[in-house]
């Protein structure tokens, strides 16, 4: 490869990780004396444009240099077509779903604040819990991935970039809070525009295609796998965007509902054309003969890298450039928002600030260590993609006025009872208990030659459902007893006092916490 010598490596990566000290902490000391509402949400301060970008830099990271080329030198055209749509068109759903969630409950910042007025404390607390685990596992593997991909490309120790990384966006975010987090993102946002250009301008004018090689790799047939992730990944990724609150952060702080839908309108498609072209790198990897189709499978994963091989050192100067901002935004989105979140999940946002800002410090230690021994990167994922895939759609039912009477009782027995299903199927399908745990954690990954995956990711959602259903009928059977017996009346399902909506235009306020919370049972 033409890898930059020992000092530009360096030269580069901590200049860039410097320069965005120095602006993240130059903004975040004006905001010092910010009030504990403004640093843990930007609540109705927010229009498209600047939303765009912060959407666009919160949904990449480092890891996508791995796993979308890995996707497409395995399901070829198909699956990387499958997996870019299914990456960026969930964002849509912030622009449809965030005013709801909003009028709904305008007195929250995240999602866990509706489920606690609409479910109730308990709910919440479960859901808090899924939500706080799935951000800390993509903060372990954003630090992974960054720590992995410096190695690739420069031969560097993985481990002084990823404090530098971690003591950089811990300064800035522990003083300004979820603004710089924003104001950075923004910045990060135009850079990795412009990077992803530059990159692909220079990779495509350097990049050789033997022809031969197209058809004889078939990566443009159809193929099982691909028609599988038409399912697989579309659930997967849309019910796991529900745990990330840096989304539902960014989704609260938008002025007026049109800019929120415009802002992530313009979000999708940008990030649908980066996941494109950052996906065709394993496709040119193959076609160019840089990765032999004999090694394909082995060697997916570090397809990217390994057509850099052939570039100059100046273009991999570039990606490195590219991968430091796209690390660093993303991961001080992910620190930010597991801070706002333990902040209004456990603490009902009562702590002072700079306790606030201690958790932030806090948050790191085991997030490094993990991330120094963390498997695949793409097996976090499908873990935590998995676990939404059974606990999300059973949350959202919630969401239908005709739905009144589901609660939080059904919510959980639902979510866990998905999860179970998924080690049920696990043992039908492999007839051995111990597979069917190990697809709990998809052991064998998402490209297995069988339809393990495929149906994990069918017996999560239906699984959940039917459990949501089952104890629904055991809940209103119990209270119909109940009532029976005390000689009360039976209101379990009386319609709820309708609440008025708040304006399409967010009205900020101090108080980001409801007043009352649902009924769990």
């Amino acid at each position: 490869m033409g890898q930059p010598s020992f000092q530009a490596s360096n030269a580069i990566i901590y200049v860039t990780y410097g320069i965005f000290l120095i602006i993240g902490t130059s903004i975040a000391m004006r905001m010092r004396k910010q009030s504990k509402a403004d640093f843990l949400a930007g609540n109705g301060t927010q229009t498209a444009f600047p939303l765009a970008l912060n959407f666009i830099a919160s949904a990449l990271g480092s890891g996508i240099l791995f796993s979308y080329p890995q996707l497409a030198t395995i399901a070829g055209v198909q699956g990387m077509i499958v997996y870019a749509l299914a990456s960026s068109l969930p964002i849509l759903v912030f622009g449809w779903l965030g005013p709801v969630i909003r009028r709904k409950c305008p007195e929250g910042f995240v999602l866990t604040e509706w489920t606690r007025q609409r479910y109730g404390t308990l709910t919440m607390l479960y859901l808090s819990f899924m939500t706080l685990v799935t951000l800390f596992l993509y903060m372990v593997s954003e630090l992974s991935a960054i720590g992995q991909v410096v190695n690739a490309l420069t031969g560097l120790d993985n481990l002084p970039v990823i404090i530098v990384e971690c003591v950089v966006t811990t300064v800035y975010t522990s003083l300004g809070g979820f603004k710089i987090s924003f104001l950075t993102d923004t910045i990060q946002g135009f850079m990795v525009i412009g990077l992803v250009i530059i990159s692909t301008i220079t990779i495509g004018a350097k990049t050789e295609i033997q022809r031969d090689l197209i058809d004889e790799s078939g990566l443009t047939k159809a193929n099982l796998l691909g028609w599988q992730l038409l399912y697989i990944l579309p659930v997967a990724i849309v019910t796991n965007d529900f745990f990330l609150s840096s989304f539902w952060l960014r989704a609260f702080s938008s002025k007026t509902d049109k800019d929120l839908k415009i802002g992530t309108s313009i979000a999708t498609v940008v990030i649908l054309i980066i996941i494109v072209l950052v996906s065709i790198t394993g496709l040119l990897a193959v076609w160019s003969g840089a990765l032999p189709l004999a090694d394909a499978e082995e060697n997916s994963a570090i397809s990217f890298f390994i057509l850099l091989e052939a570039l100059p050192s100046w273009v991999v100067g570039i990606v490195l450039v590219m991968v430091v901002a796209l690390s660093t935004a993303a991961f001080d989105s992910l620190q930010s928002a597991m801070v706002s979140s333990a902040s209004n999940d456990l603490f009902r946002n009562r702590l002072n600030i700079w306790y606030i800002r201690g958790m932030v410090v806090l948050v790191i230690i085991p997030t490094v260590v993990l991330a120094l021994k963390a498997p695949s990167i793409l097996q976090i994922y499908l873990i935590t993609d998995l676990v939404s895939a059974a606990v999300v759609p059973v949350l959202c039912i919630g969401l239908i006025d005709r739905f009144y009477f589901w609660r939080g009782f059904e919510v959980v027995v639902g979510g866990l009872g998905g999860i179970l299903t998924v080690f049920i199927f696990g043992c039908i399908y492999y007839g051995d208990a111990k597979l069917g745990a190990d697809l709990l954690l998809l052991e064998q990954g998402l490209y297995g030659n069988d339809w393990s995956a495929f149906g994990a990711f069918v017996a999560a959602p239906v699984g959940g459902l039917l459990w949501g259903f089952g104890a629904l009928a055991v809940r209103l059977t119990f209270q119909w007893v109940y009532a029976k017996l005390r000689g009360h009346r039976f209101d379990a399902l009386d319609p709820p006092i309708p609440r008025s909506d708040s304006p399409d235009t967010y009205i900020p306020s101090e108080n980001l916490v409801s007043a009352t919370a649902g009924k769990f049972f």
